[in-house]
Formats: structure tokens, C-alpha cells, sequence
């Protein structure tokens, strides 16, 4: 058997499963997640009342005013940075991250008016592996009520109702932990309660 005989079935081998794995496998998953899944396949967007793309349920945003549902922590570049998605790789006993929580538990508190001694969500003081995450803990949502309430003029009962209205379950009645997307429960604020100026 000489070079060429040998050659030819690999070379063949090589080029069908190329086609297989890099054609036609990626145009049928893709067709797949287009049809069983299209609004997650393509980002999950969300848009607000006059169409515009706002953002993705997937992805976090910074939201820093009174009004608004603050997002847990990002050490993802200079704050929910999607291109520099990233934890700060801080272990539990380094003072740095020690030091950090710390700070973030005070100002957490004041921010919303709890007692100093108050006991404040994990969520609300630590940021997550991807420094991107979209939700809360429906706690965390729960302790930020009183101050929304304030800066629009409406009521904690109010608020609260609108974060109720946004918090999901567990994934499969299961996986995860109950959350609230901030992206979601702020555009609805803005919907149903606008700030009063």
C-alpha cells in the first residue's frame, strides 16, 4: 500500500467530519435554540416602550440613583463591564475582600436607613464569580423598598408589590435560589411608579 492510498481516506475522513462538526452540527443546534428558544439564543433583550434595546436579562447594569434597585457589587472592570467579565479573585480571609465587605456593609445600611446592626444579604456587600449577575436575592430587593419608595413618592407597600411581580422562583422548581432580575423590576418602576419631580 503506497502513500496515496493512505492519504486519500484521511483526507476524505478529514473534510466530512469538518462539514459535520463545523457546518452542519453548529446550523442545526443554532436552528434548534432559534425555534425552542429564540429569546434566550439571541441575548435575552429587553427593550422599553418605544422598542429600544436596553439591555440583556442576562447581563448586569449599574444602577446607582435613589430610585432604582441597586445591583450587587462588580469587580468586572470599572463596574458591569461586559467585556471584562471578571470575580476579584479574592479569597475569604484576605483582608483586602474583608475590608471591602465591610465598607460595603455600612454603606448599605445607610444607603437604606437600616440599624447598625442589621443584617444585610450576602448579595448586597459580595459581587459574584462573573461580576456580571442580573439578580438579586428578593431580600436584598426587600431592604432597598423603603428608600425606591421615598425618592418616588409612593408608598413601601407599592414598591414592594412591583419587586413581588418580578421575583422568580427557583430554576425548575429546584435549582437556584428565588431571585429578582434589577434590569426588569427597574423598568417597571419607571413604568408604573415615575419619579415624582
Amino acid at each position: 500500500m503506497n502513500i496515496g492510498q493512505q492519504l486519500r481516506p484521511a483526507i476524505m475522513l478529514f473534510i466530512v467530519l469538518s462539514l459535520i462538526t463545523g457546518v452542519v452540527y453548529p446550523l442545526v443546534v443554532t436552528g434548534i435554540a432559534q425555534v425552542a428558544f429564540a429569546g434566550p439564543a439571541n441575548g435575552s433583550l429587553i427593550t422599553n416602550s418605544q422598542g429600544k434595546v436596553i439591555g440583556s436579562g442576562l447581563i448586569g447594569q449599574s444602577f446607582d440613583a435613589p430610585q432604582y434597585v441597586h445591583p450587587r457589587p462588580s469587580s468586572a472592570g470599572t463596574g458591569y463591564d461586559a467585556s471584562s467579565s471578571s470575580g476579584s479573585n479574592l479569597g475569604p480571609t484576605n483582608e483586602k475582600l474583608i475590608g471591602a465587605v465591610k465598607e460595603n456593609v455600612a454603606a448599605y445600611r445607610k444607603e437604606n436607613g437600616l440599624a447598625p446592626n442589621a443584617l444585610v444579604p450576602a448579595d448586597a456587600v459580595t459581587g459574584s464569580g462573573s461580576g456580571l449577575d442580573p439578580d438579586i436575592s428578593p431580600e436584598n430587593a426587600a431592604l432597598q423598598a423603603a428608600r425606591i419608595a421615598r425618592a418616588r413618592g409612593a408608598t413601601e407597600a407599592q414598591v414592594k408589590q412591583i419587586v413581588d411581580q418580578h421575583t422568580y422562583g427557583r430554576t425548575l422548581g429546584f435549582l437556584g435560589d428565588p431571585r429578582v432580575n434589577v434590569l426588569e423590576v427597574n423598568i417597571a418602576l419607571d413604568s408604573a411608579l415615575p419619579v415624582k419631580r
